[in-house]
């Protein structure tokens, strides 16, 4: 599959760049690609960075955790739901653990400490693979809910849109958790429909349906909140749940005479190791998508819309908007560059930059999480996995554009 869509990325590319040479004269559409390769070939090496960094540090300190304890805690009590979830997997085996502090740092926004989880998260799940070069059901599983995008606080929109001088930077809160939950949900449905799991028996239900009276009661309360009060909270309670979690896996290492120092230092060992494998990945995956970006083949794609918007009869306002849609699977920094260019083009709080948001908050980097998190445990087949993303991600988009009509409209 991957080995289908990388190719597809450029042979879309050049049929673009040939229509735009020769029907629009415009040549300089191959200097663009070429010097996209290059540029993005700079990017990987510029994530890889930061990468080395994160997962060093991160890993260190989820070592402290594992051999204080605190991982096979988080797997015995959520065993029972695992089990029918990934029923492959053992209970009680770490990845049971380390996938819900992955959950967990990417509901509350944790995107640094979300990332190195989530790859330790796989390397343990492929110590079960039967073919570690074809992604497990239990990966796929993980990648996808991964991907969904389920995040309570989305801080990073908030202080975009104060950036750009919006009167109130939260507005967009409830129609992004709304959003994402449609995205998570969908993602959830489309791999278990796939994978043939029952998602009606008692025991999940009884977990779903426990998370879903909390997150309807977080919402609740939230909304009770003026719009200063919430980006406060949204703010102090992202970095405090941050720092206390290091501070609560160097408590409980202590506690259980842990030697966090050396523990510390043996968990980065292995950061380093995880990290220096991704580089190819990156390099294939992020210059693909920076000549399918320079192609101009989103240009097309998104005039198609706008036309059969206007052949129907129905609002276009929401094709604006969505270039920040169409490039999100494909790269982080471009939605969140298009999304700003909306902001600035049509002004931070109207109907396309309400919605951009909207939807730069309930989509994921699918393509670069894919490259991320199967290259780093050396996956080549990805089987029904870029599928089922996609369609949480398409979700995600439709979602942000029903709530923001909903909402604004």
């Amino acid at each position: 599959m991957l080995n289908r869509l990388w190719l597809s990325f450029f042979l879309v590319a050049a049929v673009a760049a040939l229509a735009r040479w020769l029907v629009g004269g415009e040549a300089g559409v191959f200097a663009s690609m070429v010097g996209a390769l290059f540029d993005m070939a700079k990017l990987s090496v510029e994530v890889m960075v930061l990468l080395f960094g994160t997962l060093t540090l991160w890993l260190g300190f989820l070592r402290i955790a594992e051999q204080a304890g605190l991982v096979d805690m988080l797997a015995r009590a959520l065993g029972p739901l695992f089990a029918r979830l990934m029923p492959e997997v053992p209970r009680g085996h770490p990845a049971i653990g380390l996938i819900t502090l992955n959950f967990a740092a990417n509901g509350l926004g944790l995107d640094n400490a979300a990332t190195p989880i989530g790859l330790r998260a796989m390397r343990e799940l492929q110590t079960l693979n039967p073919t570690p070069e074809s992604a497990s059901n239990a990966q796929i599983l993980f990648l996808v809910l991964n991907a969904s995008s389920l995040t309570l606080l989305p801080v990073s929109i908030f202080m975009y849109r104060l950036q750009q001088g919006a009167a109130d930077p939260t507005l967009v809160f409830l129609p992004i958790l709304l959003a994402t939950s449609a995205s998570t949900l969908a993602g959830l449905l489309v791999v278990a429909f796939m994978q043939r799991l029952r998602l009606w028996d008692p025991v999940v239900l009884a977990f779903l349906g426990g998370a879903a009276v909390l997150l309807g009661g977080f919402i609740a309360v939230l909304a009770t909140l003026s719009a200063t009060a919430l980006a406060a909270l949204s703010s102090l309670l992202g970095n405090l749940v941050l720092f206390g979690i290091v501070i609560a896996f160097l408590v409980a290492g202590a506690w259980k005479r842990v030697p966090v120092y050396e523990s510390f230092v043996d968990g980065a060992k292995q950061g380093f190791e995880v990290a220096k494998d991704l580089l190819p990945y990156l390099v294939a995956m992020l210059c693909a998508v920076g000549v399918l970006r320079a192609s101009g083949a989103l240009d097309f794609a998104l005039d198609g819309i706008r036309w059969l918007a206007t052949a129907f009869g129905a609002d276009t306002r929401f094709v604006d908007a969505l270039p920040t849609a169409l490039v999100k699977p494909f790269s982080g920094s471009a939605a969140r560059a298009m999304l700003i260019e909306t902001m600035q083009t049509h002004g931070v709080d109207s109907f396309p930059a309400l919605l951009a948001a909207t939807v730069q908050g309930s989509t994921e980097t699918t393509f670069y999480v894919l490259a991320v998190y199967f290259g780093a445990v050396g996956i080549r087949r990805a089987r029904h996995a870029v599928g089922c993303a996609l369609f949480a991600d398409l979700v995600g988009v439709i979602a942000s554009i029903a709530v923001c009509y909903w909402f604004f409209g």
